[in-house]
């Protein structure tokens, strides 16, 4: 199957390419000339598979046999070995707990699968010397990114973040690995790390010089797994022998790649009502949706980091995907909310329900709550765990909170970065002195 560029049609690519390259050489992002549309025999079927065969199957059908069915039973077994948990809460909707993985953020499902589908073709091509790995974080994706690709022979990562944006346990995730992972501290926001890699995309010398690629949400590689748990969630409330006749997905947002994500395992079948899409004050999105205008903006720093994306990068994807304002109004419903507001989420759903949510995954289970109508079955995503921003949550609830294991191995160890200022200039030279 070819993948074809949102700024061109006539621009293609294979998978290999569109995965290697990240963005297509026009600036535009892949997207597949088309979706096989799923059995309605195997939607019958799927609440009695594991998370890793449904995860195999869809994989299967989204990349109609590009990738071998036995590497890709590998990649899939071995990128979903945690769980996903559906838990039902006390009032009546559901919690899809996305953080289970090694870092503790929904990112470990794109970025696991990802770097071992970029591995495999790593083994094709011994002409390639070193595959170059670039990722702007404020935070969950580049801890994600580093652990999933750290101690890969002949591959490097470059983890860009925002020098006062990014939390003591996210920055330790990445900035205490060493070996072939490399953490660069911006004097900028997260927007001048993104800048910083997609220019380093279009800039020729630099990709003559080395093989690039970006582990963002643009990457193709990123978006076919998050599909998975969106069928998973479906498959366990077949099981459970709920409703799902009206199913709708309340989702956190910043550069829209897990909305995309649910788009596409819609057009493939999956039988979803509407998506929410929840921002925080960086709402972009939610003002195209109310006034059908895309303004970029800059970023605002708040207590939900993971949000803090004033130009959502996916958006190219979404109206290519649903066409015109008004349809994708149709499909999707947005909201946006203060830090004032997530506090007083997270403190009454904790006080009420028994339940902590993090900042990131509040915004989705109020504007659940608030857009739910009578016989709809309503899943808010839950994207990070509570403990990876401890000291604010702590504050928030006035309580303390223990630290999994699974974040503390992360701590105590040296912190090792590179500081460098916003300009191009300066991180091209870092780059090329590595090379």
């Amino acid at each position: 199957m070819l993948y074809y560029s949102t700024k061109n049609r006539q621009t293609t690519a294979t998978l290999e390419q569109a995965v290697i390259r990240g963005l297509a050489p026009d600036g535009g992002l892949y997207l597949p000339e088309r979706l096989p549309q799923l059995p309605q025999a195997f939607m019958r079927n799927m609440g009695a598979m594991t998370l890793q065969e449904v995860g195999y199957a869809i994989a299967s059908f989204a990349l109609s046999d590009d990738v071998p069915a036995d590497v890709l039973h590998d990649i899939v077994f071995d990128a979903f070995d945690f769980d996903i948990p559906l838990v039902k809460m006390p009032g009546g909707n559901y919690v899809l707990e996305l953080f289970h993985g090694p870092t503790m953020a929904f990112k470990d499902v794109g970025t696991r699968f990802m770097s071992r589908l970029l591995n495999y073709y790593r083994s094709r091509h011994p002409e390639w010397r070193t595959l170059n790995v670039l990722v702007p974080t404020s935070g969950d994706t580049g801890s994600a990114v580093a652990n999933s690709f750290w101690h890969m022979p002949g591959v490097n990562v470059y983890v860009l973040y925002p020098r006062a944006a990014v939390g003591k346990i996210q920055k330790a995730q990445f900035a205490t690995l060493g070996d072939n992972v490399t953490a660069i501290e911006v004097n900028g926001s997260f927007d001048d790390c993104k800048s910083l890699v997609e220019e380093a995309f279009m800039d020729r010398e630099l990709n003559e010089a080395m093989r690039l690629t970006s582990a963002m949400s643009i990457n193709l590689a990123r978006l076919v797994p998050q599909m998975v748990y969106y069928f998973w969630t479906y498959a366990q409330l077949v099981k459970q022998q709920v409703d799902t006749s009206n199913l709708v997905f309340a989702v956190p947002c910043s550069n829209l790649g897990n909305l995309t994500s649910g788009l596409l395992a819609q057009q493939m079948g999956l039988p979803v009502k509407r998506f929410i899409s929840v921002e925080n004050q960086n709402n972009i999105f939610y003002n195209y949706v109310k006034t059908g205008f895309f303004s970029p903006k800059p970023t605002q720093y708040s207590i939900a980091p993971a949000l803090d994306a004033g130009c959502p990068n996916n958006f190219d994807r979404i109206v290519d995907l649903l066409g015109s304002h008004d349809i994708i109004c149709r499909h999707i419903h947005a909201y946006s909310y203060n830090d004032d507001q997530i506090i007083e989420t997270i403190r009454q759903t904790y006080r009420d329900e028994h339940y902590l949510l993090d900042p990131h995954s509040a915004v989705a289970y109020r504007a659940l709550g608030e857009d739910l109508r009578h016989g709809e079955t309503g899943v808010a995503l839950a994207t990070a765990h509570p403990a990876k921003l401890r000291n604010l949550m702590e504050n928030i609830i006035e309580e303390s909170i223990p630290l999994p294991a699974q974040l503390e191995r992360f701590l105590g160890g040296d912190i090792h970065v590179k500081k460098m200022s916003n300009g191009f200039t300066a991180f091209k030279r870092l780059l090329l002195d590595k090379a």
